[in-house]
């Protein structure tokens, strides 16, 4: 028998993947004899454990599972870690991590445990995410051409807990094993989810006007992103580059010490973006930031998504082969 850690920060996900991982545990077995489910405020640690250590009873082995761990602090799972130094044989214990952050001693527990950690948190990584997505599908049953892949990848962008569902839809619609090309997912594909702020920002960065206005509706509307929010968004790029005016930097290391981060691909991309925009740029950017803030808090009678897509549209044309 094994432990099993699933970890993750979308929640539709996180559930669904436990409740393919349970299903598959169960089999033909009778899960009103196999399964211990454990989920909400209320139970505590200790419980999980009673059940992970008791026998299974007209069954070959039970199921133990444990929703929202990430709720519980160092102490609170010392029991749990305790258990896993010796886990039950006949036990399957699966523990959903949720909200909040899992001791690191339990990480190590699982691990020791000889555990199956699992990250159901999609591939940061645009171009990662079309195969992500097809393993997905593949796992329901669902066959997606390359193209349908990075179809639905693109359409759903930050809001992949809708997969779920667009599977299920394709899978009652096409059946098992059929392949499925771009066009026959495009009914089914609904709004456009949310994007990643990094994206967003490279836009802008890349002085891709019509995208970065794309994406900035998508965050709004998909990702249902305040305004305000995405000024805070905006802030902290600029304000980095910022640091490095005047710095003097001229290596990735430079820039690194300047921005008071380590050097890596963040120092790297943000020397980039200062050295393309220059100075005058930068301080352009921070001043067309300010008005736009005063703006969103009532000195223009423009709408907030107004205000945001005029400020959106300039500070893509900084970059100096748009301007």
């Amino acid at each position: 028998m094994a432990v099993h850690l699933l970890t993750g920060d979308d929640e539709s996900l996180l559930r669904s993947r436990a409740h393919d991982l349970v299903a598959h545990l169960v089999g033909d077995g009778d899960r009103s004899l196999m399964v211990d489910e454990f989920d909400g405020e209320e139970y505590e640690m200790r419980a999980v454990v009673d059940a992970a250590q008791t026998m299974p009873f007209l069954t070959d082995r039970r199921v133990v599972i444990a929703r929202g761990v990430g709720r519980f602090s160092a102490d609170d799972v010392a029991p749990l870690v305790a258990y896993l130094g010796n886990p039950l044989d006949s036990t399957e214990l699966v523990l959903v991590a949720g909200g909040g952050r899992l001791p690191k001693s339990l990480v190590d527990a699982v691990g020791k445990a000889g555990g199956h950690l699992t990250d159901t948190n999609p591939p940061k990584k645009v171009g990662d995410r079309p195969a992500w997505v097809r393993a997905q599908a593949e796992e329901h049953g669902v066959r997606l051409e390359p193209g349908a892949a990075a179809r639905i990848a693109a359409q759903l962008g930050d809001d992949m807990g809708r997969l779920e569902g667009i599977v299920a839809v394709l899978r009652s619609t096409f059946g098992e094993g059929v392949r499925i090309t771009a066009p026959d997912v495009e009914p089914f594909l609904g709004d456009a989810g949310g994007v990643p702020p990094w994206d967003f920002t490279d836009a802008i960065d890349a002085g891709q006007t019509t995208k970065a206005l794309t994406m900035l509706m998508r965050m709004i509307h998909g990702g249902e992103r305040h305004p305000l929010q995405i000024m805070a968004i905006l802030h902290g790029h600029y304000t980095k580059l910022a640091r490095l005016d005047g710095a003097d930097a001229r290596s990735e290391t430079d820039a690194a010490t300047a921005m008071g981060i380590k050097p890596g691909f963040p120092a790297k991309k943000a020397l980039a973006n200062y050295q393309r925009l220059g100075g005058s740029g930068v301080q352009r950017a921070v001043h067309l930031l300010a008005e736009a803030d005063l703006d969103l808090r009532g000195d223009t009678d423009l709408d907030p998504e107004t205000v945001m897509e005029v400020l959106v549209a300039r500070l893509s044309r900084l970059t100096p082969t748009r301007r």
